[in-house]
Formats: C-alpha cells, structure tokens, sequence
C-alpha cells in the first residue's frame, strides 16, 4: 500500500511528523507538504506563479504553496504513481461544522478525493499539540483497521476525523457524525499601520451555533472521536424544484415584458 501525506501547518509541524511516523510502517509512505502555515486556505490552487519542490533533510518533500498545490502536483505528476491513501494533518486545531469550508487539511484530503483516491482529514480539537501521542495511536489504529479491512484502494471516499485531546485510554470510541455549524464569525479587527495606513485581520471563528447531539461538535465535547463522511456535491437539492419554478416565473415575466410595445 502507498500514502501520500499533506497538511496545511507546514512540513516542520508537529502533527505531521506525528502523522507520519504513525503511519510508516503500515505502507509506503511519501510526504509533500506546504513550506509554511497554509491554514484556512481550502482548495485553493496557485494558478498565476510557479511552485517548486524542496526536499528536506527528513525526506519530506516540500512545496512553496497551498496544500491542494501540494496534492495536486504530488498525484498529476510529482510521485510517478498513484497512492492508495490521501493523508491529511494531524491539524493543529479543530476542523469542525462549517470550519471544513475554510480548512487547508480538508482541502488537502478533498484534492486527493477529487483525482479519485480515498482520503482522510485528521486534526486535533484544541491547538498545541497536547496528547498528541494519543492523536498518533487513534490515527494508527484507524488507519491499520481500514487497511486491514480493505477499505483503502476501492472506491474514493473523504472522511474527516477530530481527536480530543485526550490521553489515550480518555479517548471514547468513535462516532460517525454530521458537522455542526457555528455563529457567524467574529468583526473584523481595525489597525493602523505605522505609515498612517489601515489594516484589517480577520476575526476570530463565531461560536458554536449548533453542537446538538450527533454532531461532531457534540461528540468531541464528550470525549468522542467524530468521524464525518465528506461529499463534493454543492447543489442544494432540496431547493431545485422551488429555483425550477421561479426560474420559469421569471422567464414568462421576462417574455411579457420584451413583447410589450
């Protein structure tokens, strides 16, 4: 078996040394990840600027861009083979509710999903690292099951996975659950740069909005290991007989209106 792994905090980030060290002896295992943090960038692809490949002294590859770039390059041409397993994290922070939209690691593990390769995004609910050896076992044990399973290597899937953290014999069995969603984000912050300009950080992610029970937020609160299935399709099926019916609506109205002298 063969796993490629990325992340969006960088090739040096604890979480993806973590990553690979719990993975390596389970497959042939090859890293190319961003050169720098590349959080909250999503799918994003660098279109208008060439990327070059580093290797350094550990092995890992890495890629002066964002971690789709760094998947992309890596299945399209880079590795010379098609991986069985897409790899992404283990993050530094929780990937929860609508965070998966903005999150690099999902956006790593959906461009591997994308070219039709299994993939999986793992992060860790709290940042800075603590318990990360626990976050090591649970992705080892997981990745070891579906191996073992057959799961890797047949159809593409994207799942996203959050760890508490937790010591290890803390952490609860996993649930499968749906994302939750959080309050919009926080106002944008207001600075003055020393030459008189303004500048603007974003604010921080909104709070929790929806942790019901069966949702990843929930799940994670107690002790829980959230798994979520992933899927590419943004149509909003619920709503294409109503956009349907106005769309012709409109179009009659618009008929009316051009025949009118």
């Amino acid at each position: 078996m063969k796993i490629l792994i990325s992340n969006d905090d960088g090739y040096q980030a604890p979480g993806i040394v973590a990553l690979y060290d719990a993975l390596k002896d389970l497959a042939d295992v090859e890293v190319v990840a961003p050169e720098l943090n590349n959080s909250a960038k999503s799918n994003a692809l660098t279109l208008h600027g060439p990327l070059t490949v580093t290797t350094a002294a550990n092995g890992f590859r890495y890629v002066n861009g964002t971690p789709a770039d760094c998947v992309h390059i890596a299945l399209t041409g880079l590795l010379g083979y098609r991986p069985d397993l897409v790899v992404s994290g283990i993050n530094n922070g929780a990937n929860m509710g609508d965070d998966t939209i903005y999150s690099g690691t999902v956006g790593a593990a959906m461009e591997g999903f994308l070219f039709g390769v299994p993939a999986i995004a793992f992060s860790q609910v709290e940042k800075g690292w603590e318990h990360l050896d626990a976050a090591q076992a649970t992705v080892r044990a997981m990745v070891g099951q579906m191996l073992q399973q057959q799961l890797v290597g047949n159809k593409p899937w994207l799942l996203n996975v959050n760890i508490p953290n937790l010591p290890l014999d803390k952490i609860k069995p996993m649930k499968v659950c749906r994302l939750g969603r959080r309050h919009a984000a926080e106002p944008v912050i207001v600075q003055d740069s020393p030459r008189g300009d303004k500048m603007y950080w974003i604010g921080s992610a909104g709070a929790v909005k929806d942790d019901a029970e069966g949702t990843d937020f929930h799940a994670t609160v107690q002790g829980h290991v959230s798994l979520t299935p992933l899927k590419t399709d943004l149509t909003d099926h619920e709503f294409l007989r109503y956009w349907s019916q106005t769309a012709a609506a409109m179009g009659r109205a618009s008929a009316d209106a051009s025949s009118t002298p």
